[in-house]
């Protein structure tokens, strides 16, 4: 939702439609952003949102993004909320763009949201954003990010999204990086943000799956993506493609199959 800047999304509307996922069983629900209102109008309501949302009958855990303290300081307060989404970024340059921060800035932000996550009970979500490859120019190979990744383990980092934040990523790297990376840190939670050509996803989803990677992302119908994505076909994850990849290797997933079919039918239409 929050690329979309042609029109305010309802809160009502977002109400039904995350109330809508919450009951399909999904392990976590990204719900909303505290973030600055100026930077993304889109996610003013995210508090407002929050409470309206029907927990009672739900074992989803609900993930905010923060962008700074100021931001992690708003969402620890609220007990629904079980993780604090950080997007770090290996690229200076993609840093710049999505946070007005430098790496080393970033760095510092990421350590003091853990510490206030902590105080709390809160787990961290760090993005390792251009995780799988950087168009920016800056440097980029599986050496450096997996020396951000000591980097961001020595920091406290348990749960750690490797993002393919503008679709970059084939089968060859995505297998490299989870089978190597997560044999060294066995107390990290590997996830895979992933992005995707709509002729790519399987490839993306069997290398992450095949080399041990269990936490993923999705968005139905691959809505959102990364606004600087230079291919328009290139969006987020599709969830239903997630699912039919699941079903096809017989993984249980715990989603239910209807209450899926009625939260896709609320996605077309908030994003028609």
């Amino acid at each position: 939702m929050q690329g979309i800047k042609s029109h305010f999304i309802s809160t009502e509307a977002k109400v039904r439609y995350i109330n809508a996922l919450l009951k399909v069983g999904f392990d976590t629900i990204d719900f909303g952003s505290f973030v600055s209102p100026k930077a993304i109008p889109q996610m003013r309501d995210t508090a407002a949102v929050l409470d309206q949302l029907d927990l009672s009958s739900s074992d989803s855990k609900l993930l905010a993004i923060v962008a700074n303290v100021r931001g992690a300081e708003d969402a620890v307060n609220f007990e629904e909320i079980a993780y604090l989404g950080y997007p770090f970024s290996i690229s200076e340059n993609f840093q710049m763009r999505n946070t007005g921060k430098t790496i080393e800035e970033s760095l510092i932000i990421l350590e003091q949201i853990i510490a206030i996550a902590a105080k709390k009970n809160k787990e961290v979500v760090a993005y390792l954003s251009m995780g799988f490859g950087n168009p920016y120019g800056d440097p980029w190979n599986a050496d450096i990010v997996a020396q951000w990744t000591k980097t961001l383990a020595k920091l406290g980092v348990t749960i750690l999204s490797l993002s393919d934040t503008v679709g970059l990523a084939d089968g060859e790297i995505i297998s490299y990086l989870f089978s190597n990376l997560i044999p060294m840190y066995p107390n990290i939670e590997f996830g895979a943000h992933l992005h995707t050509h709509p002729a790519r996803w399987h490839e993306k989803i069997d290398a992450a799956f095949l080399a041990g990677c269990k936490r993923f992302d999705g968005a139905i119908k691959g809505y959102g993506g990364c606004p600087m994505a230079k291919d328009e076909l290139t969006g987020n994850m599709p969830t239903e493609k997630l699912l039919s990849y699941f079903t096809s290797k017989k993984v249980v997933t715990g989603i239910h199959p209807l209450r899926f079919e009625s939260a896709y039918n609320e996605a077309l239409k908030i994003f028609s």
